[in-house]
């Protein structure tokens, strides 16, 4: 059988078709050599050579291709980046469930790919950013400054600070990326104008005000006329929608509270001062120096020839100092440090914990009080070091501290307490998925029980926005299992089990009628609450005065002469509706009405408009409104050609690795 096989497949005519099925494969196979085979992007921004305008995509043509790709960490670090902001700026209202949501992952893609839209227009507008303009944006930006200038050592410090820490040189490349791909947008945001005619018609838009009068009628008597059955049985059936009983759950739970747990005894003086010797540097400051430094600045990468002549000038000025030249002086007329210069160099006291650059701290920690030393090589240059006080460190004695590490221990027992019986309570939750007695039995927890309640009445312990959500979520309502431990408080959670849950459903009539007439009446009233204000409408149309009618009918009336835009007068709404109503004309008025809420009605009348005229705003006014409106041209511009870019080049989305 396996001879006839192989001369079966031995033949110029299978040749011919292994031949043909290889061709896709190996261009494949080469295609994914070239591209890498990897499936970490979750966006890929394409174009073609700017040379090839018309390039197809296909291998090896596509290798011609420019790309800028969102991979998977870039977009995991923007969406936690805008989960942490969510979550700051909701508090105990945000829901990360909700926040995971496919629209909010869209919206966060959706940025990084405009951000690699612009970055890849840069790199085929052919944009260089240089050094200059890098470190002008380095220099000027705030957190790198002390007292109003650049400090170098701040510089440093913040960048080692970052999680993982940034060199210099990487960071310049970060900002020389950043600048690259926001010149174009700036340059378009910042080239809008705005004439003045534009703006004197904006004015005159915004600025217009209104002469009216305002008339209050009174809530209409409450409506206790008869319901028939047949009424109730026609609105039901109308609004259904509106008679629902809300999805509702019942609840048990355990709680675990470590502020209930029994007090362990006290610790013994033994193991307290025991405590106390292995820590005691936390209950010591650290020695500090004072230091006043000259730098003369010299990059890492500068030739040697520079070097040389950093180091001779402040091995020059160290000499000078050391035969007796006032050091803040020469500090003032050499120091390259802009951070110090002008104190006379001095620097804040430091530790000796990271905080300046090693060889620097290294010196200063070796130096005797009032000793100069330099000169001093590091980073940034050749220093030149005075140490001007030495601030002894400070500690507290055991029995200042006792109190504190015994409420430390006992604060610590139970917080192990805590862990264990939590611990504990999770076990055997995880034997019984969908029973929460035997964990009680088990853990000697009572076990608590509340319910029914919906969303927006909840009861107990699901007043906690944490546990509310948690009792309406799909995977405890669909699977009745146990929740994780839901953190109340620091120390104090509780597991939640759905044992009964209703779904929404609607109410049978028989339930709903007394809701269902309050709805026909509450409808009566709106109609006749209705009518009165159309019929006061039309007495205003046909030509008599609300002010006399006012007066005749006993009600509200008040007259606002030079009413703003946008003022909450006599609410916003009213605002709103009085400013949709036309322009009356010459001797005449406009009539309309607004509601103000449970059945009440206001009527104004419009007497006279006034447009804004943009002479009558003060200088300094009309000059923020035209650069608010600069700004907001700028960003409309801005965004629209971030949007012709995107239709330019080709993006290709991969939510399902989102």
């Amino acid at each position: 059988m396996l001879q006839k096989l192989r001369d079966k497949t031995s033949g110029w005519i299978a040749s011919l078709i292994l031949g043909l099925l290889i061709i896709p494969f190996a261009f494949v196979g080469v295609n994914e050599y070239v591209t890498g085979g990897t499936a970490s992007d979750v966006a890929l921004v394409e174009a073609p050579p700017t040379w090839w305008e018309s390039a197809p995509q296909w291998w090896p043509v596509s290798t011609l291709w420019q790309r800028e790709e969102v991979t998977q960490e870039d977009f995991r670090a923007a969406f936690e980046q805008a989960r942490q902001q969510q979550r700051q700026a909701l508090g105990e209202a945000f829901d990360p469930r909700d926040f995971e949501s496919a629209d909010n992952k869209r919206k966060v893609l959706d940025q990084l790919i405009d951000q690699k839209v612009l970055a890849l227009g840069a790199k085929r507008a052919g944009i260089v950013v240089g050094d200059a303009a890098v470190q002008k944006m380095i220099l000027g930006e705030p957190a790198f400054q002390v007292d109003g200038k650049f400090s170098p050592e701040q510089y440093q410090l913040l960048l080692s600070s970052q999680v993982p820490a940034i060199s210099p040189l990487q960071f310049e490349e970060q900002q020389r990326d950043r600048l690259r791909m926001m010149l174009l947008p700036q340059a378009i945001g910042e080239s809008d104008f705005v004439t003045d005619n534009e703006q004197a018609r904006m004015w005159k838009l915004l600025g217009e005000t209104r002469d009216i009068g305002i008339a209050l009628l009174p809530p209409v008597a409450v409506d206790t006329a008869p319901v028939s059955d047949a009424q109730v049985k026609a609105w039901y059936d109308g609004h259904k929608n509106d008679f629902k009983q809300p999805e509702r759950v019942s609840l048990e739970y355990l709680e675990i509270n470590g502020a209930t747990l029994p007090v362990t005894a006290a610790a013994d003086e033994a193991a307290l001062r025991k405590r106390y010797e292995a820590e005691k540097s936390r209950f010591m400051s650290p020695e500090q120096r004072v230091v006043a430094h000259i730098l003369i600045a010299a990059d890492a990468g500068a030739d040697a020839a520079t070097q040389k002549k950093a180091e001779e000038k402040a091995a020059a000025l160290a000499k000078q100092a050391r035969e007796g030249a006032d050091f803040a002086a020469l500090a003032r007329a050499n120091s390259e440090d802009p951070g110090s210069k002008d104190a006379g160099g001095e620097l804040p006291a430091f530790a000796k914990d990271g905080s300046m650059v090693k060889p620097f701290e290294d010196a200063a920690f070796a130096m005797q009080a009032g000793e100069i030393r330099g000169p001093v090589k590091s980073d940034f240059g050749y220093h030149v070091l005075l140490l001007k006080q030495i601030n002894a460190g400070t500690g507290r004695s055991f029995e200042e501290v006792r109190g504190e590490l015994a409420n430390e221990e006992a604060s610590g027992e139970r917080d192990r307490a805590f862990n264990e019986l939590a611990g504990r309570v999770v076990n055997e939750t995880l034997k019984n998925p969908t029973a929460l007695a035997p964990a009680a039995e088990a853990t000697g927890l009572p076990l608590q029980k509340i319910g029914p309640f919906s969303r927006d009445q909840p009861q107990g312990i699901a007043m906690v926005p944490a546990v509310l959500r948690a009792a309406f979520s799909d995977t405890l309502v669909q699977d009745g299992t146990i929740s994780d431990p839901i953190e109340v408080a620091p120390n104090h959670s509780v597991v939640i089990r759905v044992s009964q849950h209703t779904p929404e459903q609607a109410l049978p009539l028989d339930k709903a009628r007394d809701a269902v007439v309050l709805a026909i009446r509450a409808d009566r009233q709106e109609k006749v609450a209705l009518a009165a204000a159309d019929a006061l409408i039309a007495r205003v149309q046909k030509g008599e005065s609300l002010a006399a009618i006012s007066s005749a009918d006993g009600l509200r009336f008040n007259e606002l002469p030079g009413l703003r835009r946008g003022m909450p007068m006599p609410t916003a709404e009213a605002n709103e509706a009085i400013f949709a109503a036309g322009r009356p004309a010459k001797g005449k008025v406009i009539a309309g009405k607004v509601a103000l809420g449970d059945g009440a009605y206001a009527i104004f009348i419009v007497n006279k408009v006034v447009d804004g005229a943009i002479a009558d705003m003060p200088a300094e006014e009309r000059a923020t409104m035209q650069q608010q409106l600069v700004q907001l041209n700028g960003g409309i511009a801005t965004q629209a050609y971030v949007d012709a870019m995107r239709k330019r080049f080709k993006v290709k989305v991969f939510e399902e690795r989102l």
